[in-house]
């Protein structure tokens, strides 16, 4: 059995390393490219979603390296994640790529399901494969807080890709890292070498969140790598969506000490219920990121996104009520980097010019305003 998995930013490197933790031998897609994407689009139906072709070119590319069998996530409710394992099975047999595909449920849909998949799948006695999940817990952590610091830096160096360099050295040893102690270690390096980058003085930074569904929002070759985008215009991204929050959410109910979505407790009134995908976290994080003083919101999206069309409905009450402006940026395989930047651009600039009004009032203060001082509006 080797077994292959869809590609969804670092998420490689958290399955790489539980498979193999189970005794399973691993074949990684290659990095999703233009390559993948048109493999995808070329058998998948027009009409499907943007991760569902980018994941079926994954598994061709997959094939071509000798992978026979798919481990993949299923879904519920309106999202359409829960018939992806059955459309690209067709798909695969149809263009005769024959693939074994193991699909794991919701746990809190399926738990006695999972377990008997998990079985299934495990080679090597139950200590050892709690060991190596374990094991890429700590490397999904630690992804998760490198890619944090890179995202704080990116708009504040002065030599532009430095942070990235270190990031990317950071994540190929990672992918190796074979102890808990060799995670910090690595960790630790990548801090000390991001702390010697030499930094711009005196810019304005501007703040924006990043929502929306997590397949777009994650992964670089479906949005276009936005946030490196942002961070030469000079814009820290900040956004709740990492991988472990993702897996303390979905497998382990929020019981591990993190920040995690509980869209209950932000997304109402705006909206009061969950709506597939990741459209009410969407929407609970939107209103998160106003009340924390982020200058705007992007929402990102896959074309035709059913649950994320529901929370961009709502965003206009949400811009409203916080004072944040918001953006939604719908993604397929038609997108255009020109036209992309341009937007950015565009919304970037309208940023500075809100944040440099909303000082200039600030600074002139009510009598300011009735006298006329500081009307540059």
């Amino acid at each position: 059995m080797k077994v292959t998995f869809p590609h969804m930013g670092h998420l490689w490197v958290v399955l790489k390393t539980a498979l193999e933790g189970i005794g399973l031998e691993v074949v990684v897609p290659p990095p999703c490219t233009r390559r993948t994407l048109e493999l995808g689009v070329r058998h998948a139906p027009e009409s499907a979603c943007l991760p569902l072709k980018v994941n079926l070119g994954n598994f061709l590319e997959a094939k071509e390296l000798g992978a026979d069998t798919i481990v993949m996530a299923g879904g519920v409710g309106p999202c359409r994640i829960g018939y992806y394992a059955q459309v690209q099975r067709e798909i695969l047999r149809d263009i005769g790529c024959e693939y074994e595909m193991v699909v794991f449920e919701p746990p809190d849909v399926h738990f006695s399901e999972v377990l008997e998949k998990v079985k299934y799948l495990n080679r090597r006695p139950w200590q050892d494969g709690l060991r190596g999940v374990m094991l890429a817990w700590q490397k999904a952590c630690a992804l998760d807080y490198l890619e944090q610091r890179v995202q704080h830096l990116r708009p504040r160096e002065a030599q532009p890709g430095r942070v990235d360099a270190v990031f990317q050295g950071a994540l190929r040893e990672l992918a190796a890292a074979a102890s808990r102690r060799e995670i910090k270690r690595i960790v630790r390096q990548a801090e000390r070498e991001m702390a010697t980058l030499p930094l711009h003085t005196g810019r304005t930074v501007l703040k924006i969140g990043i929502v929306g569904e997590i397949y777009t929002v994650l992964e670089p070759l479906v949005n276009l790598n936005i946030e490196k985008r942002l961070g030469t215009l000079g814009v820290e991204v900040v956004r709740g969506l990492f991988i472990s929050r993702w897996i303390n959410d979905n497998l382990f109910k929020g019981l591990l000490p993190l920040p995690s979505h509980d869209p209950a407790k932000t997304a109402p009134p705006f909206l009061n219920h969950f709506v597939g995908g990741h459209g009410w976290e969407s929407v609970g994080d939107a209103v998160t990121f106003a009340r924390h003083g982020c200058d705007g919101v992007i929402q990102l999206a896959p074309l035709t996104c059913m649950p994320e069309i529901v929370a961009h409905s709502v965003m206009p009450a949400v811009q409203e009520a916080g004072g944040v402006p918001v953006m939604t940026l719908y993604l397929d395989e038609q997108t255009g980097e020109a036209g992309l930047q341009t937007r950015l651009e565009a919304f970037v600039d309208m940023l500075y010019w809100k944040k440099k009004r909303d000082k200039e009032r600030k600074s002139a203060g009510a009598w300011g305003y009735f006298l006329g001082v500081g009307r540059g509006s």
